[in-house]
């Protein structure tokens, strides 16, 4: 039987695809196919790299409940995408994936409305002075960002690729967390690097022995407010730049998020924590020399 999470999320592709089909059908009828294709081979083809990024992008999230935002950043960053560009891309995508995915949590009631109102509001606080400071930054102290991004990527890597050795906690003890300053701070990171919310916010509601469901739903739903308010804050500074990168990011997400879920129960997440932190640190250890030296 197909859960109802993914049934939305099937029906949702499907509207996409017809979307996407009626143009393409229109553009093939007006002529314009031709001029469509080499406005997307634009910029050595960064619009297809970017679709490939969004579908490995959702597949990790999808089965790991996290690493989204991680992936895209590491790999923009390595494409020497500007750190501003980088963020504003990102959250300019996910506003639209996250939002899918807030509302399967929803119609599956696996959110606290205290829980998530305790965590977005101080969140929406932590986006703007995160992308305020980092548009600012991003113009003037390009290189340094992108440094101080590629190390808190490393970082992420380094805790991704640690997961797959853990042992399994104790949480018969709920564990106090503050989770003002918990989303203050995610808030500001996710909006500054481009990716943290899930290891950082998630990662420590569970390890604090909130439950999974609720602390996973909860927190998908406080992520697309600060995902939402990060956008708007770089399309009013910013304006909306590299929309190539925004679409393949967002189509690559949406084509995948359906299978995702399914995905969850047949990959081996040790393997997966293996991948992609390996990945996550050569790519961000490659970055950090760049910017170095």
């Amino acid at each position: 039987m197909i859960s109802k999470k993914v049934q939305f999320r099937l029906n949702l592709f499907f509207i996409t695809a017809a979307v996407l089909l009626i143009f393409v059908l229109s553009m093939y009828q007006l002529g314009y196919l031709d001029e469509l294709f080499t406005v997307l081979a634009k910029d050595h083809y960064i619009f297809y790299w970017m679709l490939l990024v969004g579908v490995l992008a959702e597949i990790v999230a999808g089965s790991m409940g996290m690493g989204y935002g991680v992936i895209c950043t590491t790999t923009l960053l390595f494409l020497n995408i500007p750190p501003h560009a980088v963020s504003a891309s990102i959250h300019s995508a996910e506003s639209f994936t996250t939002a899918a995915g807030s509302i399967s949590h929803i119609k599956l009631k696996n959110v606290s409305k205290s829980l998530v109102k305790r965590l977005a509001i101080p969140a929406v606080v932590g986006a703007v002075i995160g992308a305020l400071s980092l548009t600012y930054l991003g113009e003037y102290y390009s290189k340094i960002t992108k440094t101080l991004i590629s190390f808190y990527t490393l970082y992420l890597g380094i805790r991704i690729l640690s997961n797959a050795f853990k042992p399994k906690q104790d949480k018969k003890l709920k564990k106090k967390t503050n989770l003002t300053r918990l989303g203050l701070a995610g808030g500001f990171i996710d909006s500054f690097a481009g990716g943290g919310w899930g290891p950082l916010v998630t990662g420590t509601l569970i390890k604090n022995s909130f439950t999974p469901r609720f602390a996973v739903g909860s927190s998908t739903v406080a992520k697309f407010i600060l995902t939402l308010t990060a956008a708007i804050t770089f399309i009013f500074t910013l304006g909306i730049q590299h929309w190539n990168i925004i679409l393949g990011l967002l189509l690559g997400g949406i084509v995948t998020a359906p299978f995702s879920a399914m995905l969850t129960a047949r990959l081996p997440v040790k393997g997966m924590f293996l991948l992609i932190g390996t990945l996550v640190i050569v790519m961000s250890s490659i970055t950090v020399c760049k910017s170095v030296f």
